[in-house]
């Protein structure tokens, strides 16, 4: 079920004077599913961000490139795949993407 729906059953639920505590608590549970391994995500893209951009320059570089000169710095679970997805999707103000096969990088 979309979260949505979750918020309007127990909006209308709550709304109709319906008190159960157990029913309710459940609803909340599954509307804010996963909301904890999102926030620990944005916490661990913020704290590469420097790392990131500071290690960019003028020349444009590959994405493995950079990984592989930032790799000892990364924490434990920073991966290429998950520098690129904030390559690509989180700092676009301040990283330039050249697109190409493969794509290049540099400060914008």
């Amino acid at each position: 079920m979309k979260k949505a729906t979750l918020v309007a059953i127990k909006d209308a639920l709550t709304g109709y004077g319906y008190m159960d505590s157990e029913v309710l608590s459940e609803l909340n549970r599954e509307i804010t599913r996963g909301e904890d391994a999102k926030a620990e995500n944005a916490k661990a893209y913020e704290s590469i961000h420097e790392l990131v951009v500071s290690n960019l320059g003028e020349t444009p570089c590959t994405c493995s490139e950079l990984h592989d000169a930032i790799a000892a710095e990364l924490p434990a679970g920073m991966t290429r795949a998950k520098v690129q997805y904030a390559l690509n999707n989180l700092w676009q103000d301040e990283i330039v993407k050249i697109p190409g096969k493969p794509n290049t990088y540099r400060r914008a």
